[in-house]
């Protein structure tokens, strides 16, 4: 007992000298700090995903959406987001696990050019909408936007046979402002922003309303909170609800406007530019006043008796108006005195500028690209820029593609083999291996063609690269690539001419980049300053 409570009194801090030490008010870190008077007063409540958003998320979107309709800026960043990680075009390109299925790669691509050409005949017509009014490059737009401006895209799969159509596969894609917890089951455990999950976060279904809540506020209509609960999945495992979110936090029910934490920003910055622009015009026009320094007994000898009457009413029809190269006659005693606001605000581009910049952090794109201006990049920087920006817009491909195409790509597949339009043995136990695939979107352009397919060149002369990628990269398929350029090279043949690849293009020696110019300007310089 001694040598253990020797031991303790041995590990007993030495106390000498406590005065020396920090006071427990202080922080070990300055972040956690609440005597720091910059941000002693900050002090955001540690909730859980839902606790922070599902709350605000009404005020969000309603101000995300004014901005898109009133917000230049704004509108454009979506648009902008939308042309570079869709585009105008949507390929499906299967690419069955031929390994896994214990089949040829032979066998892999006569499979994955019969689902293409079936997929073609439901994706590339409007039998894929059970509006009947886009395609699925449509729906995928408009899927995007969703998630973008709201924060969620909403999509329900539904079985609609129809007259004269092919398909049953239908989308109907709607707002998610219908995606709601129904009034009275607030407090139901893991329910939350109208998605029930179960233990283990899974959802399991979905309460949408019956109408858009927003309608509420044009016109009184019945069942305006009506709701309607539907299962994520069929008992055989097919999905009935889509629901595209940016799950950031794990246990989020619900994603938000992607503008959010710029939408501050957003809003002062247009209110400034009206503000500037109101001032402009202001200050674009010419005002003046009439000084009289007429005494009182020079206005009676001119006016007699009443003259202050006689004066103010002689100046009431007196209405001069200024136009270029007017000379304007004055009443007696009188002279005109122009007005001019003299606001010259010199640091407003650069202020706008900066401004900009941080928006476009906050987007996750380039301020050029945001601003759609290039006008003092050279290509080194802009090339940059945009290589930042596809890393961004790649990572975003992806997301849409792993949920929302490949799920839409499941649903008709297992109709097109329940019709036997596609041969699939064992399909439901090999799912993956069916199942995989990729998507074809716009290309990504070029800064300089030129210099940018000899790069292709060399990445597949030295291994490193595929024509495949190369082509995905443009928005082509490969095979059809190669299926185009032997009909062209054949009917060239067939007409008696030169194959159309086989004609030699001289290299463009023209062109020089930037570095070139600018020691070309600094050798010039040096000349001129030695023969001065």
């Amino acid at each position: 007992m001694m040598d253990s409570q020797l031991a303790l009194d041995n590990q007993s801090p030495d106390l000498a000298g406590i005065e020396q030490l920090p006071t427990l008010a202080a922080s070990a870190h300055d972040a956690a700090s609440l005597s720091d008077r910059a941000i002693g007063d900050w002090n955001p409540l540690p909730a859980s995903p839902d606790i922070d958003l599902i709350e605000e998320l009404v005020t969000m979107v309603g101000r995300s959406r004014d901005l898109d309709r009133n917000n230049g800026i704004a509108s454009g960043a979506e648009q902008t987001h939308k042309d570079n990680i869709i585009g105008s075009s949507l390929r499906l390109s299967a690419k069955p696990d031929y390994k896994l299925l214990g089949k040829t790669i032979d066998w892999a691509q006569e499979w994955a050019d019969n689902t293409e050409a079936q997929f073609r005949s439901w994706a590339e017509t409007t039998e894929c909408d059970a509006g009947g009014e886009l395609n699925l490059l449509g729906l995928t737009q408009q899927m995007f936007s969703g998630a973008f401006t709201n924060g969620d895209g909403l999509a329900l799969p539904l079985w609609k046979p129809l007259p004269a159509t092919r398909w049953a596969t239908r989308l109907q894609v709607m707002e998610s402002d219908r995606l709601d917890t129904p009034s009275g089951m607030e407090q139901k455990k893991n329910l939350s922003g109208g998605v029930q999950h179960d233990q283990h976060g899974r959802p399991i279904e979905y309460w949408i309303m019956k109408n858009h809540p927003g309608e509420k506020y044009g016109f009184v209509y019945a069942g305006a909170d009506e709701y309607q609960r539907i299962p994520a999945f069929t008992d055989w495992g097919r999905r009935r609800v889509i629901h595209l979110h940016d799950k950031k936090r794990a246990g989020a029910s619900r994603g938000k406007p992607l503008i959010s934490s710029v939408m501050r920003e957003f809003k002062m910055a247009g209110k400034y530019t009206v503000t500037e622009l109101q001032t402009a015009i202001a200050n674009s026009l010419i005002a003046a006043v009439l000084e009289s320094d007429l005494d009182q007994e020079t206005m009676n000898s001119i006016f007699g008796e009443n003259a202050e009457k006689k004066y103010n009413e002689f100046l009431g029809g007196y209405k001069p108006r200024l136009s270029g190269g007017a000379v304007l006659k004055t009443p007696p005693g009188t002279k005109m005195h122009l007005l001019n606001a003299g606001r010259n605000n010199s640091a407003y581009d650069s202020f706008m500028q900066s401004l900009h910049r941080n928006m476009a952090v906050g987007l996750n794109i380039p301020y050029e690209l945001l601003m759609k201006d290039f006008s003092n990049v050279n290509y080194s920087s802009g090339r940059m820029a945009l290589l930042e920006a596809w890393r961004y817009f790649w990572g975003r491909r992806r997301w849409i593609s792993d949920y929302w195409l490949n799920v839409v790509y499941e649903l008709w597949l297992e109709e097109a083999i329940n019709l036997g339009r596609v041969e699939a043995p064992d399909y439901y136990d090999n799912k993956y291996a069916y199942l995989r695939c990729r998507w074809i979107m716009s290309g990504r352009g070029w800064v300089d063609p030129v210099k940018e397919a000899n790069a292709a060149k060399i990445r597949m002369d030295i291994g490193v690269s595929t024509l495949e990628n190369e082509c995905a990269e443009q928005g082509l398929d490969w095979r059809e690539t190669l299926e185009q350029r032997k009909f062209e090279n054949d009917y060239a043949q067939e007409l008696g001419l030169p194959s159309v690849h086989e004609v030699e293009y001289a290299p463009d020696v023209s062109r020089e980049t930037d570095q070139d110019k600018s020691d070309d300007e600094e050798k010039t310089k040096k000349e001129e300053s030695a023969n001065a």
